[in-house]
């Protein structure tokens, strides 16, 4: 196959691996830097373009594998979506990505096929801060900005006093986000599953370093391998099928009510992963599309 990889960076990780691994295969691949894209939207020549040091040239692959940045979300699904206009087959359709970017919609659906989530609220007036706080059972609780990624933009208020503060801040700038409960149990540790079809392929711990509650490793968490539970893996696995994701990174915390999923990823980072594991995540990727294309392009008809 020719395939595609979506990437504004060639020299990422997660973006080399992928490259390696196709190629290892006997996969001809390009990489792709999204904004460097334009496109024809008329019915009849449908396309899109590239243009790079100067050179243009329209793009024709078999299959591409989007790893589409949170800052570039919208050019980068419409990029997508002209693909699927083209009939290409894309590992994450450009619908599942955007559902699983709007922390709010995403949360929605998750909540409505009853999926274990941390209790959350979300409102627009002041007049409701007190009763955020209590939907969540006080203080400590979490503030997360809509926007987050990475854990940027994911705040922890220790009192009631404080979450109120910052709650109002937030608003004060005009910014979107969701007030959610603190699970004590998980003891600043929550499990990666990486989903591919119907299977988590690798899984590994995260904990947050002393004195941080975020286990990201971009902010300085450590990763060990793990072996999920049964019901984790099955949780792990609803959650993607939920969002419409073939490929997702499952954030799961442990409480003492079960199995929590606190965020589904549409472009998890392989390095992490990989690296805690020592398993070939990206040459399972490309194996897992080397059969499901043979499904056809367009594989999503849930509604959401």
């Amino acid at each position: 196959m020719k395939i595609g990889i979506l990437s504004r960076n060639a020299k990422l990780y997660s973006t080399r691996r992928l490259v390696e691994a196709a190629e290892a295969r006997g996969h001809e691949t390009k990489v792709v830097d999204v904004l460097r894209c334009y496109m024809n939207i008329t019915s009849s020549k449908p396309a899109v373009y590239y243009k790079s040091k100067g050179v243009k040239e329209i793009l024709k692959f078999d299959a591409v594998i989007p790893r589409i940045g949170a800052s570039v979300t919208a050019y980068g699904t419409a990029v997508l979506r002209q693909f699927e206009v083209g009939n290409v087959y894309s590992v994450n359709e450009s619908v599942a990505i955007s559902r699983s970017r709007d922390k709010l919609r995403a949360h929605q659906l998750l909540a409505r096929k009853h999926v274990g989530m941390p209790i959350t609220g979300y409102a627009n007036r002041a007049d409701a801060t007190e009763d955020l706080i209590e939907f969540v059972g006080g203080a400590p609780l979490i503030v997360k900005v809509l926007s987050s990624t990475q854990g940027k933009g994911v705040l922890l208020a220790a009192t009631d006093k404080a979450a109120e503060s910052l709650i109002n801040a937030f608003r004060d700038l005009e910014t979107d986000f969701l007030v959610q409960e603190f699970i004590k149990d998980a003891g600043g540790a929550d499990i990666r599953c990486f989903v591919i079809g119907d299977k988590v392929i690798a899984a590994m711990q995260r904990t947050a370093k002393e004195g941080e509650f975020r286990s990201n490793l971009h902010m300085g968490g450590t990763a060990k391998v793990i072996k999920p539970t049964p019901a984790e893996r099955a949780l792990a696995v609803k959650a993607a099928k939920v969002m419409g994701l073939d490929l997702a990174g499952v954030d799961i915390v442990r409480s003492g009510h079960g199995p929590l999923v606190l965020e589904v990823n549409s472009s998890p980072g392989l390095e992490g992963i990989e690296t805690a594991t020592g398993k070939d995540v990206a040459g399972a990727i490309i194996e897992y599309m080397e059969k499901d294309v043979k499904n056809g392009p367009n594989k999503i008809s849930g509604k959401g």
